[in-house]
């Protein structure tokens, strides 16, 4: 069995039920991911939860190498990214403006829905060995991150499907025995997915006369399963505390059997997560060298170029007269601290 302070992604199956899903276990990746930013305690909460969601979703996958979560919305919180480089190489970042979230935060109102407010969520999916990349849109409306998955996949992929999602911060000690705060998430996700097509009964989408504001709602109940086996797993996952997710002393393993020990539940190698950017100097140089003289220029500040990676804080220094050349003169200062919300 895996502690529960592992970084993973456990899949299982629930085959009594016809269900399928994975249990996503956050715990030193987070911390480190949402430790470096210096966003308010809101948006690391929102960006962690984006980070659970995206892990949930990419540990499914075959072939593929790289899956990106990205909200762009009106909210004070206007972008989340979660990238993903499989098989688990996690990187995040987020835009927000800083002083309006602690408004809201004093205020009692800093929920998701009034954070992201209207927008889109995408997710993009990048086949291996230069194939091609697909993309799948949904609406966002100031709903949560887990309630515009569910309306992705009854939506656009007809699949009825329960998500839960948590993010919190722990106090534990450090190997001094001194007293820390450490950031921990965690989600699950469970699918319907019967051998028998005819167990998924889709009824009629809504009529043109449905109130626009129902309107996802009804294209969400449409395919939903009345099968008794999902009503009971949809029923279990919805009892999911937010703590038996971030808790370190509750496993993956003991969660599940908690849910479904009367149905019997089988879980499989699980997948190793990690905070790990891909950014490098040569990736940069590339992007540098196709840029003309004038935008060089420009880009100088004191006789350098300066550029930092927004997902990890790697700052890159280069000396603009070398530019466009391939041997690039300059120095790589490692500072992983976040300059702006």
């Amino acid at each position: 069995m895996n502690g529960g302070n592992a970084d993973h992604a456990l899949p299982y199956h629930v085959d009594k039920l016809e269900v399928r899903g994975r249990v996503v276990s956050l715990g030193p990746a987070i911390d480190a991911i949402l430790s470096r930013h210096d966003y308010p305690d809101p948006v690391k909460a929102l960006l962690g939860q984006a980070c659970v969601l995206a892990a949930l979703l990419a540990t499914s996958l075959k072939d593929v190498s790289r899956f990106i979560l990205q909200t762009q919305t009106d909210g004070p919180v206007s972008m989340l990214v979660a990238d993903i480089r499989l098989p688990g190489q996690m990187r995040a970042t987020a835009s927000c403006q800083a002083l309006a979230v602690t408004r809201l935060s004093e205020a009692g109102g800093a929920d998701t829905g009034a954070l992201l407010g209207k927008g889109t969520l995408a997710m993009t999916i990048e086949q291996g060995h230069g194939g091609q990349r697909y993309q799948g849109f949904v609406r966002f409306d100031h709903e949560s991150l887990e309630a515009a998955a569910q309306t992705y996949f009854s939506q656009s992929e007809q699949i009825p499907t329960r998500i839960r999602i948590a993010v919190g911060e722990v106090l534990d000690r450090d190997a001094d025995g001194k007293t820390r705060h450490r950031w921990r998430a965690g989600g699950i996700i469970g699918q319907f997915m019967p051998q028998a097509e005819g167990r998924i009964a889709h009824r009629d989408l809504p009529a043109g006369d449905v109130p626009e504001d129902r309107v996802d709602e009804m294209r969400h109940a449409a395919f939903e399963a009345d099968d008794d086996a999902w009503v009971e797993a949809a029923a279990l996952i919805g009892t999911v505390q937010d703590h038996e997710l971030t808790d370190p002393e509750i496993s993956p393993e003991r969660l599940l059997f908690q849910l479904f020990h009367e149905r019997g539940v089988r879980v499989f190698k699980p997948v190793a997560l990690e905070d790990h950017c891909t950014c490098s100097r040569a990736g940069i140089e590339k992007v540098l060298e196709q840029m003309d003289a004038g935008e060089i220029a420009g880009a100088a500040v004191e006789g350098e170029i300066e550029v930092r990676c927004e997902f990890c804080g790697l700052r890159y220094h280069f000396d603009p007269d070398a530019l466009p050349a391939a041997a690039v003169s300059g120095s790589e200062q490692h500072d992983r601290t976040e300059g702006r919300a």
